[in-house]
């Protein structure tokens, strides 16, 4: 098969797993995040993918071929770290050629693949550079070029982009989807941010506790969410208690909510519903009724805080939709079946 699989993976530390059973499979050519909180062994998982770290159980396959002892060198792939890890010594096309040179590839190869890589990594004419002479961003592409030298079957980062400031990170985020997708090679990156993950990924795998909880696009990690913890992880969300009355409504607040349903077999459950999907109303029947308890306006957004029954609810709208609210003032919140997903206890 194609690409790369995970089987049952185990990490044991001592007495603590770090990683839990793990099942994963990774088409040929896909870009995955893995994400979540820290310490949910995101990062371990990576390690021994890359064969820096083994499996205290289960297998690591890539393109059908069992890799789980395979040491790191002969795994054909490249790693981009945290800390880039660059030579400071060497110079740009120097850095971009070492994985090349201690192959023994020919300098005129090695040359003429550095040439490949600056004018893919937009840094053509900076091979004599010294890498201290770089920018951020720069040096980050460097990174990017050295571990793609050897055209590598599988590409992995480690919260690659981590030291970057907000608005560089997000150019940088597109560059390396761009450069991804234009290579075709199947990539692997550990992030803890959100927009990110839906920035870049085809798939989405979100860690907690060891264990993935959800593997799925980004449109259906946010929209579908497997259970609250994705729901709350994945972006923001509003999460309310939801229970089915006497007459097999789902109740919300003590609000029935006509047309949601309940998960089959179950007495109650979780309630998600995204902000952009809240609109406030005037106070109605059939609603839900809340007091104005802050208002934020962000710019581009504004978000309006809500108490309902002692519990907070967010909406957040466009300037162009921005509902004409003060502290204080009483609400309506209707509530419709095609924006709320009902996750199990």
């Amino acid at each position: 098969m194609s690409g790369l699989a995970l089987q049952n993976v185990v990490k044991e530390f001592g007495t603590f797993r770090a990683v839990n059973n793990v099942d994963l499979t990774v088409p040929h050519g896909t870009f995955v995040c893995m994400l979540g909180p820290s310490g949910c062994g995101k990062t371990t998982l990576l390690r021994m993918i890359a064969g820096l770290d083994l499996p205290t159980g289960g297998a690591i396959r890539l393109d059908g071929e069992d890799i789980t002892q395979v040491p790191t060198h002969k795994r054909n792939l490249g790693m981009v770290f945290q800390s880039l890890a660059l030579f400071p010594h060497l110079t740009v096309g120097e850095n971009i050629a070492y994985p090349l040179r201690i192959r023994g590839a020919a300098k005129e190869d090695q040359k003429k693949r550095v040439d490949e890589l600056l004018a893919m990594i937009h840094l053509t004419g900076y091979a004599d550079r010294p890498v201290a002479k770089l920018s951020g961003g720069q040096r980050q592409r460097v990174a990017i070029a050295r571990a793609l030298s050897i055209s590598p079957k599988l590409f992995l980062l480690d919260e690659p982009l981590s030291a970057l400031d907000a608005k560089l990170r997000e150019a940088m985020q597109v560059e390396l989807r761009q450069l991804q997708q234009k290579l075709g090679i199947t990539t692997i990156v550990v992030t803890h941010d959100q927009r990110e993950a839906m920035t870049m990924a085809d798939t989405v795998v979100v860690m907690s506790g060891g264990e993935i909880r959800q593997a799925a696009s980004p449109i259906e990690i946010y929209r579908r969410p497997a259970d609250s913890f994705v729901a709350d992880f994945i972006g923001q969300t509003n999460l309310l208690d939801v229970a089915g009355d006497s007459s097999g409504r789902a109740v919300v607040l003590g609000q029935a909510i006509p047309g949601l349903e309940l998960p089959a077999g179950a007495a109650k459950g979780t309630l998600s519903v995204r902000p952009e999907d809240v609109h406030l109303t005037a106070p109605s029947a059939g609603a839900l009724t809340g007091k104005v308890t802050f208002v934020r306006d962000l710019g581009g957004t504004i978000e309006t805080f809500v108490d309902v029954a002692g519990h907070q609810i967010v909406a957040v709208s466009t300037p162009r939709e921005r509902p004409e609210v003060t502290v204080g003032q009483e609400v309506g919140i209707a509530l419709t079946p095609d924006v709320c997903v009902v996750l199990k206890k």
